[in-house]
């Protein structure tokens, strides 16, 4: 979350985090993020196959014991955090890309105002060269427009990933929420089971007296 708000504003350490993304995605870079993407997604794979396996276990859903309540809950939290990771990392990857296309269109934007201004500046030249660039400048106006169509179009795609983002940090926080409420139960149910083996213990001794 914190590389995302830093691609999104400009910023001194925006050009630091873009140059070390720049750096990851040279030589071994992408190979081991692959690497790393792929030994996540495994985990998220083996927590949801968990999940289901205690499901179809119970044959009736409503009687799932805690052990196994604890165990699911654990697997939904590992699931959604491996998930979060996943779309994370897919988000920093796509700003990072975007980012970089518009400033290939930032430098073609200032080329095409260079262009514009150097036919501007030669007005008094042969009317055959006129004619020329005014047909080069109404092209690059074309171009101009299109870039700045797809400038705001990206910038749209990055304000909504951002929305998803935010609300993937939500559903995490409420998981973690409901494991540490699960863990709490799970540990009265044993306090109780505690309680009552020493009851029974107690009721034994006294009836062997």
């Amino acid at each position: 979350m914190a590389v995302i708000i830093l691609l999104l504003f400009k910023t001194p350490l925006r050009k630091l985090v873009i140059m070390a993304l720049d750096r990851m995605k040279r030589g071994k870079g992408p190979v081991m993020v692959k690497t790393v993407a792929g030994t996540v997604f495994v985990v998220l794979m083996s927590s949801v196959y968990n999940i289901i396996d205690i499901t179809n276990r119970e044959v009736d859903p409503g009687s799932i014991n805690p052990t196994d309540q604890v165990l699911m809950a654990r697997n939904l939290l590992d699931a959604s955090l491996m998930g979060f990771i996943l779309f994370l990392g897919l988000m920093i990857d796509r700003l990072h890309h975007y980012i970089r296309e518009l400033r290939l269109l930032r430098k073609t934007m200032e080329a095409a105002k260079k262009q514009s201004r150097s036919f501007d500046d030669g007005k008094n030249g042969n009317s055959g060269d006129l004619q020329a660039m005014g047909e080069e400048l109404t092209t690059l106006k074309t171009k101009i427009k299109n870039l700045e169509s797809e400038c705001a179009a990206k910038a749209d795609k990055a304000k909504a990933a951002e929305s998803n983002a935010e609300a993937m940090r939500k559903q995490s926080e409420g998981l973690l929420l409901e494991y540490d409420r699960l863990l709490e139960d799970n540990q009265n149910l044993r306090n109780q089971l505690r309680a009552a083996d020493q009851s029974l213990s107690h009721s034994e001794a006294k009836k062997s007296t």
